[in-house]
Formats: C-alpha cells, structure tokens, sequence
C-alpha cells in the first residue's frame, strides 16, 4: 500500500483586498495562503491540495537556487560574468576594481545591493535608450526597484520599471527583459500581436523567457 504523503505545513494570512485565494512559497517563509476576509479556512486546505504539484516543484527549484548560491563560493555574477568579492576593513560602499568588487567586511549584503541597484540604473538606461530609438517608442521615466515577483513592467504613460537583480543574470536576458517592455510600448497587452512583435525584435525571446523561469531563483545576492 502506497505511503500517504507527508502534509505540507503552510500559514494563513487575511487580506482585505483579495479577492481569490492565493499560494505562494517564500525561501524563507514557507507556503503562504492568502485568502479574502470571508473565506473560510477550508479553502486554504482545499487550495494547497490542490496545488500540491506545484508546491513541490516550488521548493525543488528553490532547493536547486540555494546550491546554485552556494557553488559562487566567493564570487557574483553581473552579467553572465563572476565578480570575485574582496573584503576590505573599514570600507561602506562597494567599489569595482576590473573582476574584483571590494566589499566591507561582515555582512556586506546590504552594501553590495546598493551597488547592483545604482549599476543597473546605468545598464539598463543605456540598452533601453537604444532599444527604444530602434523601435521609434519613448519611454518617459526609469524605475529602479527590487520587486520579489516581477522582473519589469511598462505604465500606459511610458514609465518603466526594471528589477536590479536582472544584472545577476546572462546580458541576453536582460535585454530580452528590455525588449520585452518596449514592445509593451506599443501593445500592452499580451495578444498573439504582441508576442509577435517581440518576435520580430528579439528572435530568442522563447529561450530567455524558459531560462528565467527555470533560474530566476537563483538570481539573488
């Protein structure tokens, strides 16, 4: 006789605004079930048996990010290229000196992000300035943020917003990130005319858009 499987532990949290039942996994936090003020907790059940396929691919790739964090040893990625992390007392900011990024001493997490978010501003605005040139759409404002489920967005009104740690990835993914924006420029939405807009102006954008949601994970400090 086949052993039931363990049930998966998960917590509550009542949201004013919601008005569906959501799962998420956190790395840290676990499964989270968001329900609407008046539902019921046997939907939360309900909703993680349901989804307990997903959950579990969830934390196989999250267990495949920590030991793809882990094989970096003393290095980041920027750009599809290691970044060796050299400490050095007394320092606050991190500073690039050609491979090597010197660090502070300690937990240098917090330092290190402010250098990936003041980098990215400059990375991003260069390719975007070009990228939207070539496809004859502005843009108005760029938006450097570190959101934990979106990697870009467009407004109607022309403001981006790109998340900083697309630096961690390969450079192919991140223009392809930038493309994929600009072309919202013109269709917001996600028709069949939009996907074949981005066809025409990034012929790999099925390759990329496979390779983040395999390693998006990964792609923290």
């Amino acid at each position: 006789m086949k052993e039931a499987a363990a049930p998966i532990a998960y917590r509550i949290r009542r949201s004013e605004r919601a008005r569906r039942v959501r799962v998420t996994v956190d790395p840290a936090r676990g499964v989270e079930v968001v329900l609407p003020r008046r539902a019921p907790e046997r939907e939360a059940a309900a909703a993680v048996r349901e989804l307990r396929p997903w959950i579990e691919r969830r934390f196989a790739e999250l267990d495949r990010a920590r030991q793809a964090i882990a094989d970096r040893g003393a290095t980041v990625p920027y750009l599809g290229q290691p970044l060796h992390l050299r400490s050095e007392p007394q320092r606050t900011r991190v500073h690039r000196r050609g491979d090597d990024l010197l660090v502070p001493t300690g937990d240098h997490r917090p330092a290190l992000e402010r250098w990936y978010r003041r980098a990215a501003r400059t990375e991003i605005a260069a390719r975007l300035d070009i990228a939207t040139t070539q496809a004859g759409t502005p843009y108005t404002t760029l938006t450097i943020r570190g959101q934990k489920t979106r990697w870009a967005s467009c407004s109607r009104t022309g403001a981006m917003s790109f998340n900083w740690r697309l630096l961690l990835a390969p450079e192919p993914i991140l223009t392809y990130v930038i493309w994929h924006e600009v072309c919202h420029l013109q269709i917001m939405d996600h028709s069949p005319q939009f996907w074949a807009l981005l066809q025409n102006r990034w012929p790999e954008y099925r390759d990329d858009q496979r390779w983040l949601k395999r390693h998006g994970a990964t792609l923290v400090l």
